[in-house]
């Protein structure tokens, strides 16, 4: 029989973040830049959509359709700050409500594929001809849209104080956003300019070319996205900086690291689990707080292993000891 180690108690439950909030440093700012966005291409899109049935005009209807997607994507965004916020502190989340943003950042790359493959196969048709291209209006709207979200998109950007914070504190719900409205820019620009070489030069093909180049950035962007997001949801090892300088802490007080996990909670907060076989039997208090001031490290589980546990090479999960503590 092991004995019970002695020394302090272990601290409560989660020692780091009492609260149990994992929410970005900059949630609230996000949260109302989002929906003041939304609101502004709901205004977009609501005169688009007016215009094109007091002037019969098919293209301002088209585009009021096109900025009804953006409204969709800005809504889906501020959903997730809404709820992560309103249940940040619910208990029947284990980890907290930190992980809505990345979900809602997935389903808004879903939604930037759907929109690059549907984006693409129109660009397709147009290269055989088809209906007449209407260059000067056409031209005109796309630079409305184009000032519009170039509007939203700075409305979006990143607080002042996160290019200080390390990558692993990304707000990836904000970054989709962001990247939604990134996309429709660089497809506007290329609209443009395929408007610009089709009614000047005649390049008819150049409008097509365009919205096909448009269609590969944007699946390019849905690809990015919908990889960070379900990286973190799929509990990836999320932070190669964090892992190796918890290792090398723990390693630090002579301890042999048997197990280490970390996973991320919500945006700058991780959890990690740790086990270690001590020679000198220490508690787990002790390696608890060689690892408390670890930045972005928020909820922390320690288990002790004796030594002797190991010799045999015994995996980390059958015979634990008393020495185990969670922060």
């Amino acid at each position: 029989m092991l004995s019970r180690p002695s020394g302090p108690p272990p601290g409560p439950l989660d020692g780091f973040r009492a609260d149990q909030i994992y929410l970005g440093a900059d949630h609230g700012r996000n949260e109302r830049r989002v929906w003041l966005a939304a609101g502004i291409c709901t205004l977009t899109l609501t005169a688009q959509l007016a215009g094109g049935l007091a002037f019969n005009s098919m293209a301002l209807v088209a585009g009021g359709i096109h900025m009804a997607a953006h409204v969709a994507a800005l809504s889906v965004a501020g959903l997730a700050y809404l709820l992560a916020r309103r249940y940040a502190a619910d208990r029947r989340f284990s980890f907290g409500a930190g992980k809505v943003g990345y979900l809602a950042a997935f389903a808004n790359a879903v939604a930037l594929g759907i929109t690059a493959l549907l984006l693409a196969g129109e660009s397709l048709t147009h290269f055989s001809g088809g209906a007449e291209t209407h260059y000067h209006e056409a031209s005109q709207l796309a630079v409305a849209v184009l000032g519009v979200n170039l509007i939203c998109m700075w409305l979006l950007r990143p607080g002042k104080g996160a290019s200080d914070r390390p990558d692993d504190a990304d707000d990836v719900n904000l970054r989709g956003a962001h990247l939604h409205l990134a996309a429709d820019v660089v497809v506007s620009i290329l609209s443009i300019a395929g408007l610009l070489a089709g009614g000047r030069l005649g390049w008819t093909w150049a409008d097509p070319l365009a919205g096909l180049l448009g269609a590969l950035l944007v699946g390019r962007f849905a690809w990015t996205l919908g990889a960070s997001a379900g990286a973190v949801l799929l509990d990836l090892t999320p932070s190669p900086r964090l892992t190796a300088e918890a290792r090398s802490r723990l390693e630090a007080m002579g301890a042999r690291v048997l197990d280490l996990h970390l996973w991320r909670l919500g945006p700058g907060h991780h959890a990690a689990i740790a086990v270690v076989a001590d020679p000198e039997g220490r508690p787990a208090s002790a390696f608890r707080a060689q690892l408390a001031d670890l930045s972005g490290l928020s909820h922390l589980t320690v288990e002790v292993r004796e030594p002797l546990l190991n010799e045999a090479g015994e995996s980390p999960g059958p015979a634990l000891t008393r020495k185990s503590a969670s922060v």
